[in-house]
Order: structure tokens, then C-alpha cells, then sequence
């Protein structure tokens, strides 16, 4: 059978490889030392690899069809390192008599009906081999399993009797994503592909990220979109498309699969035709996931990532899956104007021209800070650049603000206070790279889930150390090597007792201090009550775990800490993350690859929305409104004066609204109502307004408060960039035209604007990016031909170019070049629990769903899975209370109520209680208050305490059978495990001796 090898995954791509040189066919290359020798192949000639997909990938060694000789032997290139020397051989006869063997066996397994396939035929790796080894007939006749097509997911099929077994699918699920769903069942009559160890997709832990899709190399796995949609013949009805394909294949034996494939090509040049590719950012969450959108006509067709640095082959189930929105019936087409009736379609000549009459009215006759600006984090940099401009050149105020006064203020705050810069201290490689990562309050793997999949492949294949501290068990914190649950609102407390245990116990990196950090005296003075004992009795934490937390700290070369709302929601938010970066100085982990602070940015482009100046006190590029040089450069540039007074925030336009001095808002894709703390006060501030302009693209619960709504248009509907969490600007191009009357959020500003006196001529949103590249020196390099296709940049980029994929590498950006430690103390939670509301309220994102859901609960397929939501509670508080899973509840705190389901489960325990964001019946935020971190106004949703009245209505299970969390049981493996296919009785290695049967007479 030939020798059996197996190759570890690869570790990252490990840029100080020494370079050797090898001979492929005589000729001499030059190659990586220890790299697979396929790629080494691939960059001096291509082969066929229909297992190998990529480094990231690495080794499968399912398919075979790589064969090479290497020093007279034949072997797997894809299962073979380079090393200096090697005398390699891939044309010779032998090993292309084995790849055309190994190929042949693949053709039993798949069957070739190229020209009337749903599958596109340059995105099939076995069409392609076909075509370049001139396959003219099989030897291996196709043999179809005794299996159905599986049907039961909502986004895609899975059809075994095409299927290669290449593993590919698999690879991606176990080692890529690491959701460990699929694996194969090689001791199968008929191996095939399995979900949970069994045959159905729906039901089982597959949490539909698309991975296997994307990497799948024919049509075994994929859309649904595509069924039907690929080409102009396999639309045809099924019948006939079955007719079609015996047909094609009765002319094989006797013409070659040469006819067939000609057919193909044509009619797949006719396809690319109809079918445009486009490269687009993902609109949901900040992780930055580029890829190609598919589309016919207005039609959504498919996702294909592979070149995004963020994400390169990956995607949840939203930015794979999540687009009907786009195309939804209930998209906003008009402007609307307010009646008394209700609201009316408009001309967006009446709707500009009220917009402009009123805001100037206003502004005439109770002065420019009487207005405010909300820019959405959902719009491009271009976007909300144009809007940050007209508040302060047109309206004349610094009243500008964004939703991350929501979640991000806080993080940006303590990241100023003590690095210089509000983002990423590197890259998501970097997170892949450390030894220890550490996760304070974020559900990663479902607001996060690209992100949490480096974190997941590095944690299983690369021994990375893994601490969660979250009070809920997520999939985070199940995979950890430690998880605890501080108390509610605690987390500074810990986190300020590992600084001090760190220098208690010559931990502290003091070499590092001493040359780049201030103010060490002071910091040591402000830890004196944070003793290891004071923090475990505070935050309810086992004084034995918090040491070996301690320990892993000391024991890492590297650590990253990555946070999110759990830390940011708290009235102590700012001081928290000043905690965080704080403790990162003392441990020396900045200035390093691998190192530093990372708090995960929740929407697409809420980084950027900051970036770019939409906030009350700085411009763009975080420069001070307060600096009278910075305010003359910007007046130059704008012609206008600019005022010199720190604006309002929106949850101080909101109090100025109930005070009667703030009277108009012009809103951009933000849905305060459910987005912001208490609801209802938000609610009664809109109804003091004066006049009030939402821009949207669906009519959410904040335009029910409008006088004028404007149709704005999604991110498939425009060019632009987004900037995403590790800082990093990417280009998004529009895939489709504008629906209706609706128009994009920089032209609708601009014609505001030019309405009320301003002279803007902007015609396309690079014209945008060059003037803010000219005002704020992060950008100062930015350009959209070093942005073109996929090329990205992480600011700050110099003006030649140059970016900053790791932060901090020469010292930071203060006069002296140091950082500095911040000094904090601690309060407890506001909102605390008693007799009466004698629960903890959590609250936060869920994988499938984006916060609220205006546009995940507008996708069929998510909606199918996961239609309502409902309240997590422990077993012991359902036993305590006499409720079970299905049982309506009212819940209530003292700013509201909201009726809902309840969830028995584990994730949480004893008296506190989750519910997700996403909601269509009135937004979780009913029940928050307006308690706020002291430093940015960031509401504290996460300290609300709560009842529940257990009504007499027992419900369904909130959770559908066909949600992964029902009851889906994931089969963790290394890979594809492929030598138990070497073992079975009918493998055989290509190019080994074939056993010759001698029939005995009797």
C-alpha cells in the first residue's frame, strides 16, 4: 500500500523560515525550509491538489492527486516538508500516471454533469482537473451512494452521491472554524460525510458558518441560492434536468468526456456573463470579514471568502448567509413625511427641502447647539465623515455622537488613559500567535465568531492557553483551560489584584517599566487594597483560582487580553478597561507581536465611526476640539469657523431634550429605541423634539418618532470603506444597484447640506476619504488605490504608505514616548439586588441574530432556526420558582417589564438570568436604567436587577429542534483522521503494485 504518513497541522506561517533550494523537474527553486512541499510545487507549476486547499488548511492527504517522486519514491506533495536539497519530480511518468490513477478513483465517487451542474464550473476543483489531465473516460465506473440529498439545513444541501470524500469540509469544521460537527464515517460499506457522528445536517451542533461550503471543491455541499441559479440549463425542472443528465452521460463512452467539457466551458463563459463578483466588507459585526458576493440581477447568490486578511476562508452565519434583508419587501424605497394620519410618501425634493427649512430654522432661532447628529457605525468611514462635517461646518456644533456611547467609549477611554491609542494593539493574527489569551466579558464565538475561531484552532492544535472570565458559561469558557464567574460588576477587582501580585511577587516586568511606562509610584500606592483576598471575597471567586489565574499570567511569553460589553456596560467601564491596559504595562505585554489589549468592536464599522470623528470632542483622527491649531487647520480646509466647545453626547442631547434646550436631531442608521438604555425615557426625549430626521433602511421602532425618514441604502448598495476592530480599512465595492428611490447615506448629506448654504461637489466617496486623509494624520496614507481590491491598511498610515499592523513597536504616541499607568478605584454596582428584585439581569449578543434584529430577523433562514427569544435561567432557580422550559414569565425591574419564555439551562446559574438582544416583541432595554459609567455615559446594561412573575401560560420549547443549541453534540477529531481510510481493505495507494488475483484450478 505504499508507507503512510501523517503531517501535523501547520503552526503559522513562521516568516524567519531559512530558505533552501530544492529541484522540481531539474529546474532549481527556492523554497521555505520546513513549508509543504505543494506549495513550493504550486509556485513553479501547477499539479492537481483537489484536497489541498491552503496553509491555513493544511495537509488533508485524502485525494491523493498530488503525487510527486521525491529521491525515487512517489509521495503526497501536500504530505511532504521541504528540506534543503530535495530532488523533486512531478512530471515524471510515474507521477503522472499515479495522480491520473488517484483522479480516476475520485470520478467513481462524483459524477460528471459539468454542463448542466448548479455548481459554477470554475469554482470546481473536479471539473477543472478533469479539463487540464484531458480526461476522456473513467476506469472507476461512478457508483452513487445509498444515500438522500439532506435538505434539512436552511441554507444549504448536502448531496453524498456527489461527494469525493476529499475531507475538505471536514478539515474546516475541526481545525479551521473548530466547530467540530463533521466528520466521515470511513469504516462505512459507503463512507460519506457526517453531522455529529450521524447523517442529518438539521438538529446536530452545525452552527451553518459555511466553511465546508467554501471549501468544498464540486457540488456535494452547496447554497441553496445557487440551486437552480448557476447557469442557463440547471434551472431546468428536475425531471428534465434528470432526462439532461443521462443524456450527457450516454454520450461519454462513446465520444470522451472532451465533448462534455467543451460544452461546459461555453456555456460557463455564458455564466460568468450573467453571474458579477463583487468584493464586499461584511455589514454585521466588527471582525471585518471581506469576500465575493454573487449576484444575478438583484439576486443574492453566494459568499465566497478567500482573500479577506481578517477572515481569509471563513464566515458565520450572517455574513454567509445573512443578506435577504437587502432585497426585503419592507425596505424603506421613499422618503416618509409625518402627518396626522401617520406618514406619507414623499418626492425627496419636499423631504430635502423640510429637512433644510426646519433644521435652519431651528438653528436660526435657538442656535446651533439646539441640534444633534447621530452617525450610524453601520456606514462607511465616507459616510459618517460627510455627517461629522455637517454638524460642525453647516449646523456649527460639536453635538455629534455614534452608538459606541453604547458599548466602546469605555475601552477607547482606558486604552487613551494609558497607550495613546483607542483600538487594537495588533492584529487577529497576532490573537492566533499569543500563548495565553484572556477574555474578559465577551462572548466571543457568538458575537465574534471569526475572531473566536483563531482563538479556538490555536488553542487546539498550537497549546495555546485559554482564561475566561464571564459570569455566564459560553462556548469560551467551556473550552478554557480555567473558567470563573466574577460577580457582576466586579471585574476591576481582579484584574487590579493581578497587577499587584505581579509586583508583590517580582513578577512585574520592571526592566520594561522603568524605560516605557509613568507614573509607577503612584499605580503601586493605588493597588495597596487590591490583595488577592480582598478580590476573591469581592468578586466571589475562589482565592485558589484566582492565583493559578495569576500563574498563567507569569508562565506566558505573551498574552492577550480581549474584552467586550461585559466589561463596558458597567458604571465602572472606563476604570475597568484602564484595568485591563494596566495590567498589560505591568506584565510587559505590549510593543511585541502577539501582545496587548484588544477590546472587540461590535458593530462593522464602530471603530471607524470614531476614527473619523463622530464624537463630541474630537475630530477626526481623535484630535481635540479643544486645540485651537487643530480647529484652524479644519476651518482652513472647510472655509467656515468652527465652534471651540465639547459637544453633547447623545445621552446628554437626551437630557437637553427633557430640559427643552436641545431641539432637533438628524439620526443616521441607529435604532435608539433599541439600542439605547431605558427605552422608555429615550422614547419621552424624542417626544420633546421639535423635529426629528431618522435615515434608515427599514422603518425601525426610532422611526416611529420621525417627522421625516429618509430611505438610506445598505453597504451592497455603495462604495466605501469600513474600518473593523483591529483597525484595519478595508474597501467595499457596490454589488448592487440603489432599491427604489433610495440613496446612499453620503449623497443624502451632502444634498442636506448644499440646501443649507454649504458648496460640496463630492461624486464619489474617494474624493471623501482624500480630504480626511488631508486632516487627520491616522489616515494621513490612506488612499483608495493602496485600498484596491483586496489590500488593506491598519492605522496609523503615513502619509507614504505605511501602516501599523502592530502598535506600540517603537514606544507610544505621547510627548515622551511612554505609556503611562492610570490609577483606579473601585464602587460597587449601582443597581443592586434585594428582597424585592432579588435577580441579575445579563444580557448580550447571540450568534445568529444581530442585536435587535432589523436585518437578521428580515433572513428566512435564521428566522426558520431561531424565531424567538427567551429568558436563560438555572436549573436551581426553575426548581426553586416551579418553572420549566416553555413557561411564560413577566419579568420585571424598576424601569419595566416584558413578557417571554424561559429556557432551562446551564449556561447560566443560581440568581442570575440572560436574555438575548435580538428581539421583535420590545427591546431588552425596557428593563434598564439610565445608570451610566461615570467617565463616557455608557450606559450600565448589565446592572439591572430584576423579578419574575411566573404566569400560568406553559409555552412551547423557545428553542426549535432545528437550532444547534437544541440538542447538537459536537465529535471533536484532529482533521479528517484520514488513515482510517488508509486502513480500509479497499485502499490502495496510487502508483503501488496492484495485487494480481491467480485463480487456482481445482
Amino acid at each position: 500500500m505504499g508507507t503512510l504518513e501523517l503531517v501535523e497541522p501547520p503552526a503559522p506561517a513562521d516568516q524567519t523560515a531559512a530558505e533552501v533550494e530544492i529541484s522540481i523537474d531539474g529546474d532549481p527553486v527556492r523554497a521555505k525550509e520546513g513549508e509543504l512541499l505543494v506549495e513550493a510545487v504550486l509556485r513553479h507549476k501547477e499539479i492537481p491538489h483537489i484536497c489541498y486547499h491552503s496553509p491555513l488548511m493544511g495537509p488533508i492527504q485524502t485525494c491523493d492527486t498530488c503525487m510527486v517522486e521525491v529521491d525515487g519514491k512517489l509521495v503526497r506533495a501536500c504530505g511532504t516538508k521541504v528540506t534543503s536539497g530535495l530532488k523533486v519530480l512531478a512530471e515524471s511518468q510515474r507521477a503522472r500516471d499515479a495522480r491520473a490513477e488517484a483522479f480516476d478513483v475520485i470520478l467513481g465517487n462524483h459524477m460528471l454533469y459539468c454542463t448542466v451542474c448548479d455548481n459554477n464550473n470554475e469554482n470546481c476543483r473536479v471539473h477543472n482537473t478533469a479539463l487540464a489531465l484531458n480526461v476522456q473516460h473513467q476506469e472507476h465506473p461512478f457508483k452513487p451512494k445509498p444515500y438522500e440529498v439532506d435538505m434539512s439545513n436552511p441554507f444549504y444541501r448536502y448531496d453524498p452521491s456527489q461527494c469525493i470524500l476529499c475531507g475538505q469540509c471536514v478539515q474546516a469544521c475541526q481545525n479551521v472554524q473548530v466547530n467540530e460537527t463533521l466528520s466521515i464515517g470511513w469504516e462505512l460499506e459507503h463512507p460519506r460525510v457526517l453531522w455529529d457522528g450521524g447523517m442529518q445536517i438539521g438538529g446536530s451542533s452545525c452552527v451553518s458558518c459555511g466553511h465546508c461550503i467554501t471549501v468544498c471543491p464540486c457540488n456535494a455541499l452547496m447554497e441553496k441560492s445557487m440551486l437552480g441559479e448557476a447557469g442557463f440549463l440547471s434551472g431546468m425542472p428536475k425531471e428534465s434536468l434528470n432526462k439532461m443528465i443521462d443524456v450527457v452521460k450516454a454520450i461519454e463512452p462513446e465520444m470522451g468526456y472532451g465533448a462534455i467539457m467543451q460544452v461546459s466551458q461555453t456555456e460557463s463563459k455564458m455564466r460568468e456573463e450573467r453571474i458579477k463578483r463583487t468584493k464586499t466588507v461584511c455589514t454585521y459585526c466588527a471582525v471585518g470579514c471581506s469576500y465575493d458576493v454573487w449576484t444575478k440581477d438583484r439576486k443574492i447568490l453566494k459568499i465566497v471568502p478567500q482573500h479577506g486578511d481578517a477572515n481569509q476562508i471563513s464566515t458565520c452565519v450572517k455574513g454567509k448567509f445573512g443578506w435577504d434583508f437587502v432585497n426585503h419587501e419592507e425596505r424603506l424605497q421613499k422618503p416618509l413625511i409625518r402627518t396626522e394620519n401617520g406618514f406619507r410618501e414623499a418626492s425627496w425634493e419636499e423631504a430635502l427641502a423640510l429637512v433644510s427649512e426646519k433644521l435652519g430654522q431651528i438653528k436660526k432661532d435657538h442656535g446651533p447647539d439646539s441640534i444633534g447628529i447621530i452617525v450610524s457605525s453601520k456606514t462607511t468611514n465616507e459616510d459618517g465623515y460627510l455627517m461629522q462635517k455637517f454638524a460642525r461646518s453647516v449646523i456649527g456644533t460639536n453635538n455629534i455622537d455614534n452608538c459606541s456611547r453604547y458599548c466602546q467609549a469605555p475601552a477607547t477611554t482606558g486604552l487613551f488613559r494609558t497607550v495613546g491609542y483607542g483600538g487594537d494593539a495588533g492584529s487577529i493574527e497576532d490573537i492566533g500567535k499569543s500563548k495565553l489569551i484572556v477574555i474578559v466579558g465577551a462572548n466571543t464565538a457568538e458575537a465574534h465568531p471569526v475572531l473566536a475561531t483563531r482563538i479556538k484552532r490555536s488553542h487546539k492544535l498550537l497549546g495555546q492557553r485559554l482564561i475566561v472570565a464571564d459570569p455566564r458559561e459560553n462556548e469560551m469558557a467551556r473550552r478554557a483551560n480555567i473558567h470563573f464567574r466574577p460577580r457582576p460588576g466586579t471585574d476591576l477587582v481582579w484584574l487590579c489584584a493581578m497587577s499587584r501580585y505581579m509586583f508583590d511577587h517580582g513578577h512585574a516586568k520592571l526592566d520594561f517599566i522603568k524605560q516605557w511606562v509613568n507614573n509607577e509610584e503612584e499605580f503601586r500606592k493605588s493597588l495597596e487594597p487590591f490583595t488577592m483576598e480582598y478580590a476573591a471575597k469581592i468578586c466571589e471567586v475562589p482565592l485558589d483560582t484566582l492565583e493559578a489565574v495569576a500563574l498563567e499570567m507569569v508562565a506566558a511569553d505573551t498574552m492577550c487580553i480581549l474584552w467586550a460589553m461585559g466589561v463596558t456596560q458597567h458604571i465602572r467601564a472606563s476604570d475597568t478597561s484602564t484595568a485591563i491596559s494596566n495590567l498589560l504595562l505591568t506584565t510587559g505585554n505590549y510593543m511585541r507581536p502577539g501582545c496587548g489589549a484588544y477590546p472587540l468592536r461590535g458593530h462593522n464599522n464602530v471603530q471607524g465611526a470614531g476614527d473619523i470623528g463622530a464624537s463630541p470632542n474630537n475630530y477626526p483622527g481623535y484630535q481635540s476640539v479643544n486645540d485651537p491649531d487643530i480647529r484652524g487647520r479644519f476651518e482652513k480646509t472647510w472655509g467656515v469657523p468652527l465652534s471651540p466647545e465639547v459637544g453633547m453626547n447623545n445621552h446628554e442631547m437626551m437630557v437637553g431634550a427633557y430640559e427643552g434646550r436641545f431641539r432637533a436631531m438628524y439620526l443616521s442608521g441607529e435604532d435608539m429605541i433599541s439600542a439605547d438604555s431605558n427605552a422608555n425615557w429615550i422614547a419621552g426625549g424624542f417626544e420633546k423634539l421639535e423635529f426629528f430626521v431618522v435615515q434608515d433602511i427599514f422603518f425601525s421602532e426610532t422611526c416611529r418618532y420621525a417627522d421625516v425618514i429618509l430611505p438610506a441604502s445598505p453597504a451592497l448598495e455603495k462604495d466605501g470603506t469600513f474600518t473593523n476592530t483591529e483597525r484595519r480599512i478595508q474597501r467595499l465595492y457596490h454589488a448592487l444597484p440603489e432599491l427604489g428611490d433610495s440613496m446612499a447615506d453620503w449623497k443624502i448629506t451632502q444634498e442636506i447640506a448644499n440646501r443649507m448654504g454649504a458648496n460640496w461637489s463630492y461624486s464619489h466617496p474617494s474624493e471623501i476619504m482624500d480630504e480626511l486623509a488631508s486632516l487627520s494624520p491616522i489616515h494621513a496614507g490612506v488612499r483608495y488605490d493602496r485600498l484596491e481590491g483586496y489590500n488593506t491598511l491598519q492605522w496609523p498610515v503615513a502619509s507614504d504608505g505605511a501602516d501599523q499592523p502592530v502598535l506600540y513597536l517603537n514606544g507610544f504616541p505621547f510627548p515622551d514616548n511612554k505609556a503611562r499607568f492610570w490609577p483606579v478605584s473601585f464602587t460597587e454596582p449601582e443597581e443592586q439586588l434585594d428582597e424585592d428584585f432579588d435577580l441579575f439581569l445579563n444580557n448580550g449578543r447571540q450568534l445568529e441574530h444581530f442585536h435587535e434584529g432589523n436585518m437578521t430577523y428580515r433572513v428566512s433562514g435564521i428566522r426558520e432556526e431561531t424565531p424567538e427569544r427567551y429568558l436563560e435561567i438555572s436549573q436551581e432557580l426553575a426548581e426553586e420558582r416551579g418553572m420549566a422550559t416553555g413557561r411564560w414569565v413577566r419579568v420585571i425591574s424598576r424601569h419595566g417589564s416584558l413578557v417571554i419564555k424561559v429556557l432551562v439551562t446551564s449556561r447560566v446559574h443560581g440568581k442570575q438570568v440572560y436574555i438575548p438582544l435580538f428581539s421583535q416583541e420590545g427591546p431588552v432595554n425596557v428593563l434598564t436604567g439610565s445608570h451610566a459609567d461615570n467617565a463616557t455615559h455608557t450606559p450600565a446594561y448589565k446592572e439591572t436587577a430584576v423579578k419574575i412573575k411566573v404566569l400560568p401560560e406553559q409555552g412551547s420549547n423557545p428553542l426549535r429542534q432545528l437550532n444547534f443549541r437544541y440538542a447538537g453534540k459536537p465529535t471533536s477529531q484532529n482533521g479528517v483522521e484520514v488513515e482510517r481510510k488508509w486502513k480500509r481493505a479497499d485502499y490502495r495507494m496510487p502508483g503501488s503494485p496492484k495485487l494480481i488475483r491467480i485463480q487456482l484450478q481445482k
